[in-house]
Protein backbone atom coordinates (compact mmCIF):
# COMPACT_ATOMS: atom_id res chain seq x y z
CA UNK A 1 0.00 0.00 0.00
CA UNK A 2 3.04 2.63 1.06
CA UNK A 3 4.49 2.02 -3.00
CA UNK A 4 1.17 2.76 -4.48
CA UNK A 5 0.60 5.43 -2.20
CA UNK A 6 4.09 6.88 -2.77
CA UNK A 7 3.25 6.15 -6.76
CA UNK A 8 -0.47 8.10 -6.58
CA UNK A 9 0.35 11.94 -7.88
CA UNK A 10 -2.42 14.27 -6.55
CA UNK A 11 -3.25 18.07 -7.81
CA UNK A 12 -5.36 20.38 -5.70
CA UNK A 13 -6.48 23.01 -7.24
CA UNK A 14 -7.21 26.17 -4.56
CA UNK A 15 -4.79 24.81 -1.97
CA UNK A 16 -4.59 27.91 -0.05
CA UNK A 17 -8.07 27.77 0.73
CA UNK A 18 -9.61 26.36 3.69
CA UNK A 19 -10.19 22.95 2.67
CA UNK A 20 -7.51 22.79 0.07
CA UNK A 21 -4.71 23.80 2.41
CA UNK A 22 -5.04 21.22 4.95
CA UNK A 23 -6.32 18.39 2.11
CA UNK A 24 -2.79 19.07 0.64
CA UNK A 25 -0.79 19.12 3.94
CA UNK A 26 -2.68 16.19 5.13
CA UNK A 27 -1.99 14.20 1.86
CA UNK A 28 1.78 14.85 2.02
CA UNK A 29 1.65 13.05 5.74
CA UNK A 30 0.11 10.16 4.27
CA UNK A 31 2.57 9.64 1.92
CA UNK A 32 0.95 10.72 -1.15
CA UNK A 33 2.86 13.17 -3.91
CA UNK A 34 0.33 16.08 -3.49
CA UNK A 35 0.63 19.16 -5.77
CA UNK A 36 -0.83 22.48 -4.31
CA UNK A 37 -2.18 24.94 -7.08
CA UNK A 38 -3.69 28.65 -6.21
CA UNK A 39 -3.06 31.97 -7.72
CA UNK A 40 -1.63 32.68 -4.49
CA UNK A 41 0.11 31.91 -1.69
CA UNK A 42 1.04 33.52 1.50
CA UNK A 43 4.07 33.34 2.69
CA UNK A 44 3.55 30.86 5.47
CA UNK A 45 1.61 28.95 3.04
CA UNK A 46 3.73 27.85 0.82
CA UNK A 47 6.08 24.82 1.98
CA UNK A 48 7.97 23.98 -0.82
CA UNK A 49 8.81 23.37 -4.32
CA UNK A 50 5.29 21.08 -4.65
CA UNK A 51 3.13 24.92 -3.87
CA UNK A 52 2.51 25.94 -7.22
CA UNK A 53 1.60 29.53 -7.96
CA UNK A 54 -0.27 29.84 -11.31
CA UNK A 55 -3.27 31.78 -12.65
CA UNK A 56 -5.15 28.91 -12.54
CA UNK A 57 -8.43 30.58 -13.51
CA UNK A 58 -7.34 32.63 -16.55
CA UNK A 59 -5.54 29.08 -17.96
CA UNK A 60 -7.64 27.58 -20.71
CA UNK A 61 -7.73 23.74 -21.66
CA UNK A 62 -5.12 23.18 -23.57
CA UNK A 63 -2.72 24.87 -20.39
CA UNK A 64 -4.52 22.75 -17.97
CA UNK A 65 -4.15 19.95 -20.14
CA UNK A 66 0.28 20.24 -20.38
CA UNK A 67 -0.06 20.84 -16.98
CA UNK A 68 -1.61 17.55 -15.86
CA UNK A 69 0.30 15.97 -18.32
CA UNK A 70 4.06 17.32 -17.66
CA UNK A 71 3.01 16.52 -13.48
CA UNK A 72 1.85 13.13 -14.79
CA UNK A 73 -1.38 13.47 -12.59
CA UNK A 74 -3.34 10.80 -11.34
CA UNK A 75 -6.05 12.51 -9.58
CA UNK A 76 -7.10 15.87 -9.75
CA UNK A 77 -8.89 17.43 -6.86
CA UNK A 78 -10.82 20.77 -7.35
CA UNK A 79 -11.17 22.74 -4.31
CA UNK A 80 -12.08 26.19 -5.72
CA UNK A 81 -14.96 28.49 -5.07
CA UNK A 82 -16.48 31.76 -4.28
CA UNK A 83 -19.66 32.58 -2.56
CA UNK A 84 -20.51 35.80 -4.17
CA UNK A 85 -19.95 37.92 -7.23
CA UNK A 86 -18.01 40.81 -7.01
CA UNK A 87 -14.82 42.40 -7.71
CA UNK A 88 -11.99 39.57 -8.84
CA UNK A 89 -15.36 37.15 -8.37
CA UNK A 90 -17.62 35.64 -10.53
CA UNK A 91 -19.73 32.61 -9.47
CA UNK A 92 -20.33 31.07 -12.99
CA UNK A 93 -16.66 31.37 -14.48
CA UNK A 94 -14.89 29.91 -10.86
CA UNK A 95 -17.69 27.20 -10.36
CA UNK A 96 -18.98 26.71 -14.13
CA UNK A 97 -16.98 27.36 -16.85
CA UNK A 98 -14.11 26.56 -15.17
CA UNK A 99 -15.05 23.18 -14.65
CA UNK A 100 -15.94 23.07 -17.85
CA UNK A 101 -12.47 23.58 -19.17
CA UNK A 102 -10.60 20.72 -16.31
CA UNK A 103 -12.76 18.01 -17.94
CA UNK A 104 -11.82 19.13 -21.12
CA UNK A 105 -8.42 19.37 -20.03
CA UNK A 106 -8.55 15.59 -18.30
CA UNK A 107 -9.88 14.24 -21.39
CA UNK A 108 -7.17 15.83 -23.91
CA UNK A 109 -4.25 15.16 -21.13
CA UNK A 110 -3.71 11.65 -22.63
CA UNK A 111 -3.96 9.94 -19.09
CA UNK A 112 -6.32 7.95 -16.95
CA UNK A 113 -7.32 10.42 -14.33
CA UNK A 114 -9.64 10.58 -11.46
CA UNK A 115 -11.33 13.68 -10.85
CA UNK A 116 -12.90 14.70 -7.21
CA UNK A 117 -15.03 17.34 -6.88
CA UNK A 118 -15.80 19.53 -3.88
CA UNK A 119 -19.43 21.02 -4.45
CA UNK A 120 -22.17 21.72 -1.95
CA UNK A 121 -25.23 19.52 -0.20
CA UNK A 122 -28.60 20.49 -1.00
CA UNK A 123 -31.03 19.34 -4.70
CA UNK A 124 -31.38 21.92 -7.24
CA UNK A 125 -35.47 22.57 -6.17
CA UNK A 126 -33.32 24.17 -3.46
CA UNK A 127 -30.98 26.32 -4.96
CA UNK A 128 -31.76 30.13 -5.04
CA UNK A 129 -28.03 31.81 -5.07
CA UNK A 130 -25.93 32.43 -8.05
CA UNK A 131 -23.40 30.46 -5.85
CA UNK A 132 -25.52 27.17 -5.45
CA UNK A 133 -27.33 27.29 -9.23
CA UNK A 134 -23.48 27.21 -10.31
CA UNK A 135 -22.35 24.51 -8.33
CA UNK A 136 -25.05 22.36 -9.44
CA UNK A 137 -24.31 23.14 -13.25
CA UNK A 138 -21.42 21.75 -12.76
CA UNK A 139 -22.09 18.75 -11.06
CA UNK A 140 -24.48 18.09 -14.07
CA UNK A 141 -21.41 19.06 -16.34
CA UNK A 142 -19.05 16.57 -14.58
CA UNK A 143 -22.09 13.46 -14.91
CA UNK A 144 -22.17 14.07 -18.40
CA UNK A 145 -18.81 13.92 -18.99
CA UNK A 146 -17.77 10.35 -18.87
CA UNK A 147 -14.31 10.62 -16.98
CA UNK A 148 -13.90 9.24 -13.95
CA UNK A 149 -15.21 11.10 -11.19
CA UNK A 150 -16.01 11.51 -7.41
CA UNK A 151 -18.17 14.55 -6.36
CA UNK A 152 -17.94 15.40 -2.89
CA UNK A 153 -20.76 17.55 -0.99
CA UNK A 154 -19.18 18.59 2.50
CA UNK A 155 -21.83 19.87 4.97
CA UNK A 156 -20.42 22.43 6.97
CA UNK A 157 -16.74 21.58 7.56
CA UNK A 158 -15.28 22.13 10.40
CA UNK A 159 -11.04 22.88 10.70
CA UNK A 160 -8.18 24.01 12.71
CA UNK A 161 -8.32 27.01 10.91
CA UNK A 162 -11.35 29.50 10.29
CA UNK A 163 -12.04 31.51 7.21
CA UNK A 164 -15.26 33.18 6.43
CA UNK A 165 -18.59 31.10 7.32
CA UNK A 166 -16.33 29.40 10.32
CA UNK A 167 -14.58 32.23 11.46
CA UNK A 168 -18.08 34.43 11.76
CA UNK A 169 -19.65 31.46 13.74
CA UNK A 170 -16.51 31.08 15.73
CA UNK A 171 -17.20 35.22 16.04
CA UNK A 172 -20.91 35.05 17.28
CA UNK A 173 -19.60 32.53 20.01
CA UNK A 174 -17.14 34.68 21.38
CA UNK A 175 -19.83 37.39 22.32
CA UNK A 176 -23.01 37.65 23.89
CA UNK A 177 -24.94 36.94 20.78
CA UNK A 178 -27.95 34.89 19.73
CA UNK A 179 -29.12 34.26 16.35
CA UNK A 180 -32.86 34.48 16.22
CA UNK A 181 -35.19 31.58 17.03
CA UNK A 182 -35.88 30.44 13.13
CA UNK A 183 -31.71 30.88 12.26
CA UNK A 184 -31.03 28.85 15.12
CA UNK A 185 -33.31 25.98 14.63
CA UNK A 186 -31.85 25.67 11.15
CA UNK A 187 -30.66 22.15 10.50
CA UNK A 188 -26.72 22.24 10.11
CA UNK A 189 -24.75 19.02 9.62
CA UNK A 190 -21.46 19.27 10.20
CA UNK A 191 -18.23 17.24 8.91
CA UNK A 192 -14.73 17.70 10.14
CA UNK A 193 -12.07 18.35 7.81
CA UNK A 194 -10.05 15.29 8.78
CA UNK A 195 -12.95 12.83 6.88
CA UNK A 196 -12.58 15.38 4.05
CA UNK A 197 -8.84 14.59 3.58
CA UNK A 198 -9.47 11.05 4.37
CA UNK A 199 -12.09 11.02 1.98
CA UNK A 200 -9.88 12.10 -0.74
CA UNK A 201 -7.46 9.50 0.27
CA UNK A 202 -9.69 6.57 0.35
CA UNK A 203 -10.31 7.44 -3.50
CA UNK A 204 -7.19 8.34 -4.57
CA UNK A 205 -5.85 4.42 -3.87
CA UNK A 206 -8.53 2.88 -5.57
CA UNK A 207 -8.01 1.93 -9.27
CA UNK A 208 -9.15 3.81 -11.99
CA UNK A 209 -11.75 1.13 -13.28
CA UNK A 210 -12.93 0.63 -9.51
CA UNK A 211 -16.71 1.57 -9.66
CA UNK A 212 -16.80 1.66 -5.48
CA UNK A 213 -15.21 5.00 -6.49
CA UNK A 214 -16.33 5.98 -10.08
CA UNK A 215 -19.75 8.09 -10.70
CA UNK A 216 -20.24 8.75 -7.23
CA UNK A 217 -22.11 11.98 -5.30
CA UNK A 218 -21.54 11.72 -1.96
CA UNK A 219 -22.87 14.05 0.93
CA UNK A 220 -19.76 14.20 3.96
CA UNK A 221 -21.29 15.02 7.39
CA UNK A 222 -22.24 13.34 10.53
CA UNK A 223 -25.84 11.46 10.46
CA UNK A 224 -26.67 12.91 13.55
CA UNK A 225 -28.94 15.97 12.91
CA UNK A 226 -27.83 19.15 14.46
CA UNK A 227 -29.08 22.91 14.14
CA UNK A 228 -27.39 26.14 13.51
CA UNK A 229 -27.42 27.25 17.21
CA UNK A 230 -25.77 23.49 18.39
CA UNK A 231 -22.95 24.62 16.32
CA UNK A 232 -22.59 27.59 18.15
CA UNK A 233 -23.36 26.56 20.95
CA UNK A 234 -20.44 23.66 20.66
CA UNK A 235 -17.55 26.65 19.58
CA UNK A 236 -18.92 28.66 22.88
CA UNK A 237 -17.88 25.51 25.07
CA UNK A 238 -14.70 25.57 22.98
CA UNK A 239 -14.14 29.34 23.70
CA UNK A 240 -15.31 29.36 27.23
CA UNK A 241 -17.83 32.02 26.92
CA UNK A 242 -21.28 28.90 27.44
CA UNK A 243 -22.27 30.89 30.84
CA UNK A 244 -22.13 34.15 29.38
CA UNK A 245 -25.38 36.19 29.00
CA UNK A 246 -27.08 36.21 25.69
CA UNK A 247 -29.23 39.17 23.81
CA UNK A 248 -30.85 37.43 20.79
CA UNK A 249 -30.99 39.13 17.47
CA UNK A 250 -33.40 40.67 15.67
CA UNK A 251 -34.10 39.50 12.51
CA UNK A 252 -33.65 42.56 10.34
CA UNK A 253 -30.36 43.25 11.57
CA UNK A 254 -29.22 40.11 9.30
CA UNK A 255 -30.46 41.67 6.79
CA UNK A 256 -29.12 45.07 7.43
CA UNK A 257 -25.47 43.08 8.16
CA UNK A 258 -25.74 41.45 4.68
CA UNK A 259 -26.39 44.57 2.96
CA UNK A 260 -23.41 46.12 4.38
CA UNK A 261 -21.20 42.80 3.40
CA UNK A 262 -22.50 43.20 0.31
CA UNK A 263 -21.47 46.94 -0.11
CA UNK A 264 -18.31 46.08 1.64
CA UNK A 265 -17.64 43.54 -1.19
CA UNK A 266 -18.52 46.17 -4.34
CA UNK A 267 -15.03 47.60 -2.32
CA UNK A 268 -13.15 44.70 -3.18
CA UNK A 269 -13.35 42.83 0.45
CA UNK A 270 -15.15 39.29 0.98
CA UNK A 271 -16.74 39.65 4.34
CA UNK A 272 -18.48 36.30 5.29
CA UNK A 273 -22.11 38.13 6.34
CA UNK A 274 -23.48 38.79 2.54
CA UNK A 275 -26.86 38.45 1.18
CA UNK A 276 -25.88 34.65 -0.31
CA UNK A 277 -24.31 33.37 3.32
CA UNK A 278 -27.38 35.16 4.40
CA UNK A 279 -29.14 32.93 2.38
CA UNK A 280 -27.93 29.71 1.80
CA UNK A 281 -28.03 29.83 6.01
CA UNK A 282 -31.23 30.25 5.68
CA UNK A 283 -31.49 27.42 3.88
CA UNK A 284 -29.64 24.69 5.93
CA UNK A 285 -27.25 22.24 5.36
CA UNK A 286 -28.62 18.39 5.61
CA UNK A 287 -28.17 15.18 3.36
CA UNK A 288 -27.66 11.30 3.89
CA UNK A 289 -24.08 10.61 4.33
CA UNK A 290 -25.36 6.69 3.82
CA UNK A 291 -23.76 6.12 0.96
CA UNK A 292 -20.39 7.59 1.47
CA UNK A 293 -20.14 5.66 5.01
CA UNK A 294 -20.78 2.32 3.58
CA UNK A 295 -18.67 2.71 0.64
CA UNK A 296 -15.46 3.86 2.61
CA UNK A 297 -15.99 2.65 6.00
CA UNK A 298 -15.53 6.04 7.80
CA UNK A 299 -17.21 7.11 10.95
CA UNK A 300 -17.02 11.12 10.61
CA UNK A 301 -16.99 12.88 13.76
CA UNK A 302 -19.53 14.83 15.65
CA UNK A 303 -19.67 18.20 15.90
CA UNK A 304 -18.84 17.76 19.40
CA UNK A 305 -15.46 15.89 18.26
CA UNK A 306 -14.24 17.73 15.89
CA UNK A 307 -14.30 20.82 17.95
CA UNK A 308 -13.31 19.55 21.33
CA UNK A 309 -10.34 18.07 19.83
CA UNK A 310 -8.92 21.23 18.67
CA UNK A 311 -9.32 23.08 22.50
CA UNK A 312 -9.29 26.68 21.87
CA UNK A 313 -5.59 28.46 22.27
CA UNK A 314 -5.24 31.69 23.60
CA UNK A 315 -4.73 32.73 19.62
CA UNK A 316 -7.89 31.36 18.79
CA UNK A 317 -9.51 33.80 21.38
CA UNK A 318 -8.26 36.70 20.18
CA UNK A 319 -9.12 35.91 16.58
CA UNK A 320 -12.76 34.75 17.45
CA UNK A 321 -13.43 38.49 19.76
CA UNK A 322 -11.21 40.29 17.05
CA UNK A 323 -12.88 39.08 13.81
CA UNK A 324 -15.85 41.21 13.87
CA UNK A 325 -14.11 44.09 15.07
CA UNK A 326 -11.92 44.01 12.63
CA UNK A 327 -14.62 45.48 10.04
CA UNK A 328 -15.42 47.69 12.35
CA UNK A 329 -12.20 48.92 13.21
CA UNK A 330 -11.17 49.65 9.49
CA UNK A 331 -15.00 51.37 8.22
CA UNK A 332 -14.38 53.72 11.64
CA UNK A 333 -10.89 54.57 9.97
CA UNK A 334 -12.10 55.25 6.25
CA UNK A 335 -15.11 57.42 8.32
CA UNK A 336 -12.73 59.11 10.13
CA UNK A 337 -10.41 60.14 7.33
CA UNK A 338 -13.05 60.89 5.15
CA UNK A 339 -15.42 63.05 7.18
CA UNK A 340 -12.47 64.89 8.68
CA UNK A 341 -11.44 65.90 5.63
CA UNK A 342 -14.58 66.97 4.48
CA UNK A 343 -15.13 68.84 7.40
CA UNK A 344 -12.14 70.93 6.94
CA UNK A 345 -12.76 71.30 3.09
CA UNK A 346 -16.70 72.08 3.02
CA UNK A 347 -18.08 72.91 6.77
CA UNK A 348 -15.50 74.38 8.59
CA UNK A 349 -13.31 75.64 5.94
CA UNK A 350 -12.91 79.26 7.29
CA UNK A 351 -12.57 78.09 10.78
CA UNK A 352 -9.39 75.97 9.50
CA UNK A 353 -7.77 78.41 8.21
CA UNK A 354 -7.88 80.47 10.64
CA UNK A 355 -6.22 78.27 12.71
CA UNK A 356 -3.08 78.47 10.07
CA UNK A 357 -3.49 81.92 9.88
CA UNK A 358 -3.31 82.34 13.34
CA UNK A 359 -0.15 81.07 13.62
CA UNK A 360 1.87 82.95 11.24
CA UNK A 361 1.38 81.42 7.78
CA UNK A 362 1.83 83.17 4.84
CA UNK A 363 -1.53 84.23 3.59
CA UNK A 364 -1.31 83.36 0.00
CA UNK A 365 -0.59 79.35 1.78
CA UNK A 366 -3.52 79.66 3.84
CA UNK A 367 -5.95 78.48 1.22
CA UNK A 368 -4.02 76.01 -0.40
CA UNK A 369 -2.62 74.17 2.63
CA UNK A 370 -6.11 73.43 3.95
CA UNK A 371 -6.96 72.27 0.48
CA UNK A 372 -4.62 70.33 0.13
CA UNK A 373 -4.27 68.65 3.53
CA UNK A 374 -8.67 68.33 3.73
CA UNK A 375 -8.40 66.09 0.06
CA UNK A 376 -5.23 64.11 1.56
CA UNK A 377 -6.93 62.95 4.29
CA UNK A 378 -10.12 62.37 2.44
CA UNK A 379 -7.37 60.57 -0.19
CA UNK A 380 -6.28 58.53 2.96
CA UNK A 381 -10.05 57.41 3.90
CA UNK A 382 -10.98 56.22 0.16
CA UNK A 383 -7.93 54.04 -0.19
CA UNK A 384 -8.15 52.52 3.21
CA UNK A 385 -12.08 51.67 2.27
CA UNK A 386 -11.15 49.51 -0.57
CA UNK A 387 -9.25 46.27 -0.14
CA UNK A 388 -6.64 46.27 -2.60
CA UNK A 389 -5.44 49.55 -1.09
CA UNK A 390 -6.18 49.39 2.35
CA UNK A 391 -2.64 48.53 3.60
CA UNK A 392 -1.39 51.99 1.58
CA UNK A 393 -4.03 53.58 2.89
CA UNK A 394 -3.29 52.59 6.63
CA UNK A 395 0.54 53.00 5.86
CA UNK A 396 -0.01 56.64 4.53
CA UNK A 397 -2.67 57.29 7.79
CA UNK A 398 0.09 56.61 10.44
CA UNK A 399 2.59 58.82 8.20
CA UNK A 400 0.54 62.06 7.85
CA UNK A 401 -0.58 61.46 11.43
CA UNK A 402 2.99 61.80 12.67
CA UNK A 403 3.78 64.27 10.58
CA UNK A 404 0.66 66.17 11.74
CA UNK A 405 2.13 66.19 15.33
CA UNK A 406 5.41 66.68 14.28
CA UNK A 407 4.34 69.66 12.70
CA UNK A 408 2.20 71.02 15.62
CA UNK A 409 5.03 70.28 17.61
CA UNK A 410 7.21 72.80 15.37
CA UNK A 411 4.75 74.93 14.41
CA UNK A 412 2.09 75.28 16.81
CA UNK A 413 2.95 73.82 20.24
CA UNK A 414 0.13 75.32 21.75
CA UNK A 415 -2.08 72.90 20.07
CA UNK A 416 -0.61 70.24 22.10
CA UNK A 417 -2.66 71.71 25.27
CA UNK A 418 -5.87 72.64 23.89
CA UNK A 419 -8.76 72.20 25.61
CA UNK A 420 -10.54 68.90 23.76
CA UNK A 421 -6.92 67.21 22.99
CA UNK A 422 -7.01 66.96 19.37
CA UNK A 423 -3.61 66.53 18.90
CA UNK A 424 -3.15 64.06 22.07
CA UNK A 425 -6.26 61.86 20.30
CA UNK A 426 -4.01 61.29 17.61
CA UNK A 427 -1.83 59.00 19.33
CA UNK A 428 -4.49 56.58 19.83
CA UNK A 429 -5.60 56.81 16.33
CA UNK A 430 -1.87 55.71 14.67
CA UNK A 431 -2.48 52.56 17.27
CA UNK A 432 -5.49 51.70 16.01
CA UNK A 433 -4.05 52.10 12.33
CA UNK A 434 -1.62 49.77 13.06
CA UNK A 435 -3.65 47.21 14.51
CA UNK A 436 -5.78 47.33 11.53
CA UNK A 437 -2.60 46.93 9.22
CA UNK A 438 -1.55 43.83 11.72
CA UNK A 439 -4.93 42.11 10.69
CA UNK A 440 -5.42 42.67 7.26
CA UNK A 441 -4.68 38.91 6.04
CA UNK A 442 -7.84 36.96 5.54
CA UNK A 443 -5.57 33.70 5.02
Amino acid sequence: MNAEISSRRILILGASGLIGRFVTDDLRLRGFQAIGVARHFEPSQKIGASDVELPIMSMDAASLARLIREREIDVVVNCLGVLQDGPGSDTRAVHRDFVERLLAAIRDSGRAVRFVHISIPGTADDDRTAFSTTKREAERLIAASGIPYAILRPGFVVAPAAYGGSAMLRALAAFPLQLPGDESATPFQSVAVEDVSATIAWIATRDIGDPAANAVTWDLMQPQPITLGNVIDQFRWSLGTSRMPRITLPGFLLNLGAKSGDLANKLGWMPPMRSTAIAELRRGVTGDPASWMAATGIAPKTLAQAVGGHAATIQDKWFARLFLVKALVIASLAVFWIVSGFISLVISFAAAADILRAHGFPSWLVAPMTVITSLMDMSIGVLIAFRRTAAVGLIAGIVVALGYMVGAAILTPDLWIEPLGALVKTGPAIVLMFVALLTLDNR
